[in-house]
């Protein structure tokens, strides 16, 4: 899909993927609240909110949207507050915090509130629709494409996320692939808090410590960028692959110009909010899902972990997103 192709797939997203009779004229609150822009990816998240409330005024003109941002469970929590006394019918969360949220999700929810959870998930199932990436798809993509660029035998260097539940998925779903290959050895693996400036100071702390690192998995672009500068820094030459994460349209750009060191990269999209706030416009207004025998959208949905490489970097190259 080229840059223009997939503009207009973003802009008719509902299209690809639900049946689209007429619009009801009732009109519809819905909340959409996510962190603040804090890095990389919620900057993206953000971006992408945008994206899909423009797009979705333009289709349904009958729909009122509110979006907010939070850069704190507490504050977070105070919105969806706030958002409950407007009187919205739906509300599409991405959870700072899963534990803090879930309780005043919960009443959301009781309240008959259409609730879409995005992305961190909740500690009680108390939404009508959970949309997010494959965490553990993630780590094992990452580590079936380091296995067979190495050929299978190299010694591998890992950059953590924060430690969370989908932290442990994207490790864990890694390990057991390499486990698997005698010839890989993951010579260290430590939280980089998916901050640039953690990757940079333990990629630095490797280098020293390590004298042969064949591959880098950084699990994250933003991490990724950091280690990128320390390898740059220390002069050496010994590395021969690194892999980031989620598929941030600098490090895309890297593929595409036959970067020798980023060759590939993995997707976890923000545009995932995207899809979420699609979700919660099709549930309210009754709308099915196009070739489904099920009359409702589906309780789960979990996107996949899709490799990018320099044959189809250009089919998710967003140069305008933020991310």
């Amino acid at each position: 899909m080229k840059r223009s192709a997939f503009i207009i797939a973003v802009a008719l997203a509902a299209a690809m993927f639900f049946s689209l009779p007429s619009f009801a004229a009732e009109p519809l609150r819905i909340g959409v609240s996510i962190p603040t822009a804090d890095h990389g990816w919620t900057g993206g998240i953000v971006w992408w909110a945008n994206q899909a409330i423009n797009d979705w005024k333009a289709k349904d003109p009958d729909v009122t949207f509110f979006l907010v941002t939070a850069d704190s469970a507490t504050q977070q929590v105070d919105q969806v507050e706030d958002l409950m006394v407007k009187g919205i019918d739906g509300l599409v969360i991405l959870a700072h915090d899963s534990a803090p949220l879930t309780p005043i999700v919960e009443r959301v929810y009781k309240e008959g509130i259409f609730v879409v959870s995005v992305d961190r998930g909740l500690t009680k199932p108390v939404e009508h629709v959970y949309v997010a990436g494959d965490n553990p798809g993630m780590g094992r993509v990452a580590a079936e494409w380091i296995v067979e660029e190495l050929n299978g035998k190299g010694k591998v260097v890992v950059l953590e996320g924060i430690p969370c539940v989908i932290n442990s998925e994207r490790v864990d779903a890694f390990n057991a692939v390499i486990e698997d290959y005698p010839g890989m050895e993951i010579l260290d693996s430590q939280p980089a808090y998916w901050s640039t400036q953690k990757g940079l100071e333990i990629m630095e702390n490797y280098l020293q410590k390590y004298k042969e690192i064949d591959a880098v998995w950084a699990q994250d672009d933003d991490v990724l960028k950091g280690v990128l500068q320390a390898y740059k820094e220390s002069g050496r030459n010994d590395v021969k692959l690194f892999l980031g994460g989620a598929g941030s349209k600098d490090i895309i750009k890297k593929i595409m110009d036959g970067d020798p060191l980023v060759r590939a990269d993995v997707t976890y999209p923000p545009s995932m909010i995207a899809t979420g706030i699609s979700c919660a416009v099709m549930g309210l207004r009754g709308q099915k899902l196009c070739g489904f025998y099920q009359n409702q959208i589906p309780s789960k949905i979990i996107l996949a972990a899709e490799l990018i490489t320099a044959e189809n970097a250009e089919d998710y190259y967003v140069p305008e997103s933020i991310f």
